[in-house]
């Protein structure tokens, strides 16, 4: 029963992600061939004196002198066969630049990410607590505020404040300049860590605090609390035994379903600091119209905020067992 159950999970999610990838594909592929930037243009650049046979040549060799639907084709069958094309801009595969940059943009997503969301989830806790006093009221202002925040708002004003005047922090860029990849240590890759992760976990902390907050005030108003409460047990009993697993879900929730906008803000933060990662390859290759490069990152990103779905799926049957049952009894009746 359990290898059929996992079997048709398996067989679910599957079907959902090729489907969701093949609508992306067409999409952006759409959208780009609509873009009014000429792509031969960008590739020649500056250089002088390249003549139209020339250009027509380079069109032949990357098949833009081919109709639209005979490209996506193209194309899409080269995706099958793993080949997503070679950069323009980087003149490199772009399987190679995707995997170089996504592993510097990892360790900044997940360390943003992990620290908005226990910092979230510790302060909507808090709130919920002291429901309706001083406290409360204080930081949920500062919630609110920090939702209509923009990040690259908030990456310069750091950037002003600790690395130009305290001089706290470097100003950009994942390694010291001029120091060779080989020879950087740890200490100095966390430094220059710091502060676009804290830019970053900006971005979705608040909401994670507020739905905790909200989610928990109901919990501790409900009556089984005001049982447990006339039975004698403190607060922080009733947090531990009743309230946790009650307000896990909406956190889980707002913590996953963060993934998409952790991928955008890294778009934003990684131009501000300089950073090397994948936000900041997308945004080279969007204003350097790199097609193969932009649709390669534009799935990926997809995928991205798909596992980041299907994961918080997951941990909804580890958390809340009637959620889990929900799950076995679906399976069943399909």
């Amino acid at each position: 029963m359990k290898n059929k159950y996992y079997l048709k999970f398996t067989g679910k999610y599957f079907l959902r992600v090729v489907t969701l990838l093949i609508a992306v594909s067409i999409i952006s592929f759409v959208l780009v061939s609509l873009s009014p930037v000429d792509p031969v243009q960008q590739y020649v650049g500056s250089v002088p004196n390249v003549s139209m046979e020339q250009r027509a040549k380079i069109a032949e060799y990357w098949g833009l002198n081919k109709p639209p639907v005979e490209q996506f084709l193209a194309w899409g069958k080269s995706i099958l066969h793993g080949d997503f094309g070679v950069s323009l801009i980087y003149r490199r595969p772009v399987l190679d630049i995707i995997q170089e940059k996504f592993a510097t943009s990892l360790v900044l997503m997940l360390t943003a990410w992990a620290f908005s969301g226990i910092l979230g989830f510790a302060i909507g806790c808090a709130m919920g607590i002291f429901n309706g006093r001083w406290l409360d009221r204080i930081l949920k202002k500062i919630c609110l505020i920090m939702c209509s925040i923009p990040t690259f708002w908030i990456g310069i004003v750091f950037l002003m404040f600790f690395s130009v005047k305290l001089g706290w922090f470097p100003m950009g860029m994942s390694v010291p300049k001029g120091v060779p990849a080989d020879e950087v240590t740890i200490l100095q890759r966390i430094h220059h860590l710091i502060l676009p992760a804290l830019t970053l976990s900006f971005l979705s902390f608040a909401n994670v605090a507020l739905h905790t907050r909200e989610k928990l005030v109901d919990v501790l108003e409900s009556d089984f609390v005001l049982f447990a409460k006339a039975r004698g047990e403190s607060t922080w009993s009733v947090l531990k035994r009743h309230g946790l697993r009650n307000i896990m879900l909406p956190a889980i929730t707002m913590q996953f379903g963060s993934f998409s906008e952790l991928f955008g803000g890294s778009v934003l933060a990684e131009n501000v600091f300089s950073y090397p990662g994948l936000g900041a390859a997308a945004s080279a290759a969007g204003m350097g119209s790199d097609i193969p490069l932009l649709l390669g990152i534009t799935l990926f990103s997809a995928l991205f905020v798909f596992v980041g779905n299907m994961l918080a799926n997951i941990i909804y049957g580890v958390v809340d067992p009637q959620i889990r049952e929900g799950y076995h009894n679906e399976s069943n009746r399909s």
